[in-house]
């Protein structure tokens, strides 16, 4: 098999038209960030005097040692010889599927999705996809997922809580997707940049790498800690040598982190259940918000309150389509949505009456005015 080019990233392409030109980003998938000193203020003495007296060289490729200790306190089962850093996670998704996949192997990914969750590997062997079903909840049938191994199927790649639905799985069926790669062995790729983000009381499943041998669990600071300018991503898998082979994928790409941003992030790190805490009262109470703006229309949308994560995924039930609804949106009033054509799949079918909306930041409220505004000057049309 031939490898595939890489498609055009379809979701960067849109932002980078429309993210720094709206005036509401209704649809930005990470929390509330902050500025450097804010970030700062929450240092020890030492890591203020680290940071601002930081050697600006090369860092390891692994990341720096008491980084990845800090990235595996928030494991039960692994030590920092178990995490590998990369410049995001972006990263890590194409390390992980160029290590683990070759050309005569098949993937399983889950549907709608991330786009790189099925483009990465498909540019090197077949992928089959697995969708989620929004008349079960959104929720992953693991009998379909039985149904799509192959003998040569060596990948089941997952994302809870899901982007862009806000679906977190249900623990009984994440168990039996565990005992299904474990049964085959299977590698369990398990992106989980969204977990504990959520409204506060939200149930949080386990991280793949502390259950499954074979399980990579994908992290990184941009989401749940709303510090995506430091491209701090992370692997953690208790397989050693495949974290070596992974090592050795990232010097052909990023070579290592940014040493500030690892001096920052391990700052993140260590006061994380203050700004982890700051981000989740921010989602609880702009998921308020939408609750209370959606109920506002019930003949122009479907909504469905998101289990976890900063983003939803809500039907439009206008006659002229989301995409065109989308398009009105941004250009008349300002207001950045994302449509589902954004989130379409190669794989298979997936809902085209969606669009993704997110309530991870401060600012959502002056937003929603906007978009209640645009509502009712459409209406009087």
């Amino acid at each position: 098999m031939n490898m595939r080019p890489l498609p055009d990233f379809r979701l960067e392409t849109f932002l980078s038209k429309w993210e720094f030109a709206a005036r509401y980003h209704l649809t930005a998938s990470d929390a509330q960030s902050m500025t450097l000193g804010e970030l700062l203020a929450f240092a020890r003495p030492d890591e203020r005097q680290a940071f601002e007296n930081l050697w600006l060289g090369y860092t390891q490729t692994y990341g720096a040692a008491d980084l990845r200790e800090a990235i595996a306190a928030t494991y039960e089962h692994r030590t920092g010889d178990d995490v590998l850093c990369f410049a995001g996670a972006e990263e890590g998704i194409y390390a992980a599927m160029h290590v683990l996949l070759r050309a005569e192997d098949h993937a399983v990914v889950i549907t709608p999705n991330y786009q790189a969750a099925e483009a990465v590997p498909l540019s090197i062997c077949a992928v089959s996809g697995v969708p989620l079903e929004p008349d079960d909840d959104w929720s992953l049938d693991i009998d379909r997922v039985t149904a799509a191994l192959r003998p040569e199927t060596r990948v089941v790649s997952i994302n809870f809580p899901h982007n862009p639905t806000g679906k977190i799985l249900e623990r009984d069926r994440f168990d039996a997707l565990v005992d299904l790669c474990r049964k085959r062995g299977l590698w369990l790729f398990s992106d989980e940049v969204y977990r504990l983000l959520g409204p506060e009381g939200s149930e949080h499943l386990p991280q793949v790498a502390d259950v499954y041998e074979r399980g990579l669990s994908l992290g990184v600071l941009s989401k749940a800690y709303g510090l995506p300018g430091l491209r701090i991503g992370w692997i953690a898998c208790a397989d050693r040598e495949l974290l070596g082979r992974l090592e050795r994928m990232k010097h052909y790409l990023s070579i290592c982190n940014s040493a500030p941003s690892e001096r920052l992030g391990l700052i993140a790190l260590r006061a994380r259940e203050p700004i982890l805490a700051r981000n989740r009262a921010l989602v609880t109470a702009n998921l308020t918000k939408l609750d209370e703006f959606f109920a506002d229309f019930p003949d122009l949308f479907e909504w469905r309150r998101p289990d976890g994560g900063s983003v939803g995924y809500p039907r439009y039930l206008g006659s002229d389509g989301v995409e065109s609804f989308a398009q009105r949106l941004i250009e008349e009033a300002g207001v950045l949505v994302l449509p589902a054509g954004i989130f379409g799949s190669d794989l298979g079918a997936t809902p085209s009456d969606r669009f993704r909306i997110g309530f991870g930041r401060a600012d959502l409220e002056q937003g929603l005015a906007a978009f209640r505004a645009h509502l009712a000057t459409v209406g009087s049309r």
